[in-house]
């Protein structure tokens, strides 16, 4: 019997290239893990350097939220930010990595800025330099696309931060004339005889003065930051996120003028004592959660006149 020749079966084109392309493909697979591996090892480094350049900066920052009321407020905002990247995680994952050294002058800058505010024994230039760095570290390892992807972040951060007394001064002040000028003349419409020198309001029983810590400014920050945050939960559309943040701005100020014209109706008709202690401490609570609900009705309006014009269109 005679043997049958063997036959080679052809080798497909195709798994030709297949095995060409294998190591090309691996290689570059390798290269990239690499390359993350060192960026992650990278930002571990960086991580740990900014705990220990700001670790005395954040623990002042921590007690000035805790202990001063004013700045209260900055006690929600780590958590509101933690929430905020596990919110956008998936928006981050997909945003390209671009970086570049463009982010180094800024780190650079930011270090400065923390030098003078630590020897020139200035806080807020201190606290702030800690979100310029982070900018750069951001535009230097991850890329411009990043920042921008994580900007509302930083700017929620941002409110953390107290303001300057400079600023503050110019601030509260001006709040402290409005107030005393909306109170009188709530006070003289109900027919309480009203005299009014600055930001002292003088009644028949007593006089009021309305200080700096009844200036609005507490409730204004609070109430900003929560409108801030209210906003991000509710709306989904930039612009009426920013109305309902700049809303928060005239409510504060009504609110802590009705807040001194009821202490001035406690003051004419009930007890000038009454006004002090435990009734003042409640009637902020209780014009604050009035602020809350003003805040809630500027959106339900904001709401219906959005359906009306979606309904007329």
């Amino acid at each position: 019997m005679l043997n049958s020749p063997v036959v080679s079966a052809p080798i497909p084109s195709g798994s030709i290239h297949s095995t060409e392309m294998t190591e090309p493909l691996t290689l570059h697979s390798k290269q990239d893990t690499a390359a993350s591996q060192a960026a992650w090892m990278m930002a571990a480094v960086l991580c740990v350097l900014m705990a220990l350049l700001y670790y005395p900066v954040a623990i002042k920052l921590a007690s000035d939220w805790y202990n001063i009321e004013d700045n209260s407020h900055g006690l929600l905002i780590p958590f509101f930010v933690a929430f905020l990247l596990w919110d956008k995680r998936e928006k981050l994952r997909a945003t390209p990595l671009r970086p570049g050294w463009g982010g180094l002058g800024l780190v650079l800058f930011g270090l400065f800025v923390l030098i003078v505010g630590v020897f020139g024994a200035d806080l807020f230039l201190s606290r702030i330099s800690f979100l310029i760095v982070v900018i750069g570290i951001l535009w230097m390892l991850l890329g411009p696309p990043m920042v921008r992807e994580t900007s509302f972040v930083l700017f929620v951060f941002l409110l953390a931060i107290p303001l300057p007394t400079l600023i503050m001064n110019h601030i509260t002040f001006p709040l402290q004339l409005r107030s005393s000028q909306l109170a009188s003349g709530l006070l003289q419409l109900v027919g309480v005889p009203v005299l009014r020198e600055g930001n002292v309001i003088k009644l028949p029983a007593m006089e009021l003065e309305v200080a700096e810590a009844c200036s609005g400014i507490r409730s204004l920050m609070s109430l900003f930051t929560v409108a801030v945050i209210y906003g991000y939960f509710i709306e989904k559309t930039t612009l009426r996120r920013v109305i309902l943040a700049v809303a928060a701005i005239p409510i504060a100020v009504a609110a802590n003028a009705a807040r001194i014209f009821g202490t001035g109706l406690c003051v004419q008709y009930w007890d000038p004592d009454k006004a002090e202690g435990f009734f003042h401490e409640f009637q902020g609570w209780l014009i604050f959660l009035v602020s809350l609900s003003l805040l809630y009705l500027v959106h339900v309006v904001m709401r219906l006149v959005t359906k009306k014009r979606a309904v007329a269109v």
